[in-house]
C-alpha cells in the first residue's frame, strides 16, 4: 500500500517515518508522544466520557466528537486521547493519529486502511503487541466515527 490511499496529513506524517532509518522512526514516535494534546477539561473531569482501548499495552482512553453542521451532515471529526507519561509509545502513536486524522471528515477517516500502523516501519522495532495496540486504537477510532455517522445520517 502506499500513501497516495491516505488523508494527506496522515500520508505526510507516514513519509517522513518512511525515510528515517529504524533508530530515528523510534525517535520521531517520541517526538509526537510529547506533543500530544492534554484533553479539554470538560473530558478530564469525566473519564466516563472516555473508552479504553484494551488492547493498548498501557492505559489509553479516547473519545471523537463530531462538530455540529447546520447546513446539512455532520461536520469536523474531532480525537481526544489520554494516555500516560510513562507510556511514550502508545502516546506518540495517539499523537500520530491525533495530527493526522483530527478534524477530518468522517469518511475520510473511514477510509483509512486498516493496516496503515504498518506503514510507519516501526514493526520490527517494536513488539507485535504494541503494533497490535495501535492497529486497535485505529479500529476503535474508526468503529465510533462510524457510528457516530449512522446517529447522524
Amino acid at each position: 500500500m502506499t500513501t497516495q490511499a491516505l488523508p494527506s496529513a496522515l500520508a505526510a506524517i507516514v513519509d517522513d517515518f518512511q525515510v528515517l532509518s529504524e533508530p530515528e522512526r523510534l525517535q520521531l514516535l517520541l517526538e509526537f508522544s510529547e506533543g500530544l494534546p492534554e484533553l479539554p477539561d470538560r473530558l478530564r473531569d469525566h473519564p466516563e466520557l472516555l473508552e479504553q482501548v484494551v488492547e493498548c499495552q498501557s492505559p489509553l482512553f479516547l473519545t471523537i466528537e463530531t462538530e455540529k453542521n447546520d447546513a446539512g451532515p455532520a461536520g469536523a471529526v474531532r480525537l481526544y486521547f489520554k494516555a500516560p507519561a510513562e507510556a511514550p509509545t502508545t502516546r506518540g502513536f495517539a499523537g500520530v493519529l491525533h495530527e493526522g486524522l483530527d478534524g477530518l471528515s468522517a469518511g475520510e477517516i473511514l477510509s483509512v486502511p486498516d493496516d496503515m500502523p504498518e506503514l510507519l516501519g516501526l514493526t520490527r522495532a517494536i513488539t507485535p503487541l504494541r503494533m497490535r495496540g495501535m492497529t486497535a486504537m485505529l479500529g476503535r477510532i474508526k468503529r465510533k466515527v462510524a457510528a457516530a455517522s449512522r446517529a447522524h445520517a
